[in-house]
């Protein structure tokens, strides 16, 4: 039956099925060709497991990239998609410096101090595609004031930094609403990193914050 009109469809086309006997070095083929397209997607830090992390490792889950969950509490990092991979360490900065080029952070853990030391180290990625830190205006005021005074960053580096993370066109705190307001802000740095990799970061930024 050809699609179109005929069977109420807008648009026509034809399907082709291929049928095969998916034997031991088909396998091999699909297995090699599927982590061959895993290596090649893009890196999702999210730091923090509490409700909103939780929240927004499910979205990350079921996008195109590669979700990691970090925490200090191995509590926190129960109930994870299983397409998530899961850290647990001590010191979750460190993590920030070993991360591939163009890694998407998100700052959301039980610490501000915490925070403001994971985002301090993502601030001096200038290969990241994106830093975002949950929080409020206050703390983004503390954050700047700690991160000038006493890591000798620099306000352009600060320019770079999405808190709070979703935005504030949505005034809605349920974590669920929040983890798809930064995922879809998260997506778009991506997009942007990713198809304008000389483009300026700042630019990147505002274009986000939109």
């Amino acid at each position: 039956m050809p699609l179109g009109p005929e069977i109420g469809q807008c648009c026509g086309g034809r399907v082709e099925v291929l049928i095969r006997i998916v034997d031991a070095a088909l396998t091999a083929e699909l297995i090699a060709a599927a982590e061959a397209e895993e290596a090649h997607l893009p890196h999702v830090y999210i730091f923090g497991g509490g409700h909103v992390g939780q929240a927004l490792a499910a979205t990350v889950a079921l996008l195109p990239v590669h979700g990691v969950v970090i925490e200090t509490r191995a509590e926190a990092l129960e109930g994870m998609p299983e397409t998530v991979e899961r850290r647990l360490t001590p010191m979750p900065e460190a993590e920030v410096r070993n991360a591939p080029a163009g890694t998407a952070f998100a700052i959301l853990t039980h610490d501000h101090a915490l925070d403001f030391l994971i985002v301090a180290e993502a601030l001096k990625r200038d290969d990241a595609a994106y830093v975002g830190m949950i929080g409020s205006k206050t703390k983004r005021a503390t954050f700047r004031n700690w991160f000038l005074k006493s890591t000798d960053g620099t306000e352009a580096e600060l320019a770079r930094l999405v808190s709070p993370i979703g935005g504030d066109a949505v005034r809605d705190k349920r974590p669920p609403v929040i983890a798809a307001l930064a995922a879809a802000e998260i997506m778009t740095a991506l997009v942007v990193h990713n198809t304008a990799p000389n483009a300026d970061h700042e630019v990147q930024h505002k274009m986000m914050a939109g």
